[in-house]
């Protein structure tokens, strides 16, 4: 099931980087980043066509109060983010049911790209929502041909747990895969019926 999540202020740190709540301030490096193309297409949207299309995104980042800025130490420029959204079809993936969990889903900027910053943001997130916040589960997707993705997720322990399509924002349907990180301070084991599961071994 679907635990509820807010930041509610929580500021999270790792060496580089500074993981907190959008703020109307992040407008012009949110525009920065979301307006080159490749970046939102990674994840399903089209990159922003102008800044009144960040602004409206941008609101509603900061009125659902579920999205990290991912903002580099350094300088304070905001560089990407990183959302803790609930998970579809619940009632679908009924081997949930009795446990808590969220979605994950992540951007960056290009400019950072293949320099482990997107590893160390989900890291430092995964962390607070198992250790702190209690979830028992994360899911994380991605398309079938975003190898960065993939990668990012496998070093972030998530292994693979259904083959699915994508109805993405820009209207298509893309091939994709779920990944599952189960929290491995609790003793869970969930029981996989369905045939299009992936199963794995420990």
């Amino acid at each position: 099931m679907n635990l509820e999540f807010k930041i509610n202020g929580k500021i999270l740190e790792t060496d580089r980087l500074i993981l907190r709540a959008f703020k109307l301030e992040d407008i012009d490096d949110f525009y920065e980043y979301a307006s080159v193309p490749d970046v939102g297409e990674m994840a399903g949207w089209h990159h922003h066509e102008n800044m009144d299309e960040s602004l409206i995104i941008l609101s509603r980042f900061i009125e659902s109060d579920k999205t990290f800025a991912i903002v580099l130490k350094e300088n304070g420029k905001v560089i990407g983010s990183l959302g803790v959204e609930e998970y579809g079809d619940e009632d679908k993936l009924y081997e949930f049911k009795d446990y808590k969990g969220r979605e994950i889903g992540f951007v960056l900027s290009k400019d950072y790209w293949g320099k482990g910053i997107m590893k160390e943001a989900v890291d430092r997130v995964i962390e607070y929502l198992f250790d702190e916040i209690g979830l028992d589960f994360l899911i994380c997707g991605h398309f079938e041909w975003n190898t960065q993705s993939r990668r990012v997720q496998e070093k972030c322990g998530f292994k693979p747990y259904r083959k699915i399509v994508i109805n993405t924002r820009m209207g298509t349907q893309e091939p994709g895969y779920l990944n599952l990180k189960i929290n491995p301070k609790k003793d869970i084991k969930f029981k996989f019926s369905h045939p299009e599961t992936l199963i794995w071994e420990e």
